[in-house]
């Protein structure tokens, strides 16, 4: 894993959410109009605050929709928390260094969740994965 450059505007919205919740934050994403943050392990209980009173601040000081996702030391926990809550049935990672992909495999109903609306789930989870691990795609595979 790189460096990872933060603009000055996800910098206050890192700033906004700590302080709102109390979590770690390793890293936040803006695609459309949804903010992603990255936090530490361990801290989803609190970044979500109980009865989901947290992430409810953050979303009416920011005004965006809110995905929260827990960091992972393992490669392949790491996507799969990315697209979580929903059940990825396999993760396999494909190439070396510069040309690695992420192949993930969920059963059909789950696809659209992974997807989600306008892509806008697999191209965060595709922006933390490059930013974190080097990964240049995830595609999306049908299990039975």
């Amino acid at each position: 894993m790189g460096k990872i450059r933060l603009s000055n505007e996800e910098i206050k919205y890192i700033t906004l959410f700590e302080t709102l919740t109390g979590a770690v934050v390793k890293d936040c994403v803006c695609v459309h109009d949804v903010m992603a943050f990255l936090i530490k392990k361990g801290n989803m209980g609190l970044a979500i605050g109980k009865n989901g009173s947290n992430i409810g601040k953050v979303r009416n000081a920011l005004g965006k929709s809110v995905v929260v996702m827990e960091f992972s030391e393992s490669i392949e926990s790491f996507i799969k928390n990315l697209f979580h809550p929903v059940k990825i049935k396999g993760v396999k990672i494909k190439g070396k260094d510069n040309e690695r992909i992420a192949d993930i495999e969920v059963k059909k109903p789950d696809r659209k969740k992974v997807i989600g609306h306008k892509g806008v789930r697999i191209k965060i989870a595709r922006k933390l994965a490059k930013r974190h691990y080097n990964i240049n795609n995830i595609n999306v595979n049908i299990s039975m």
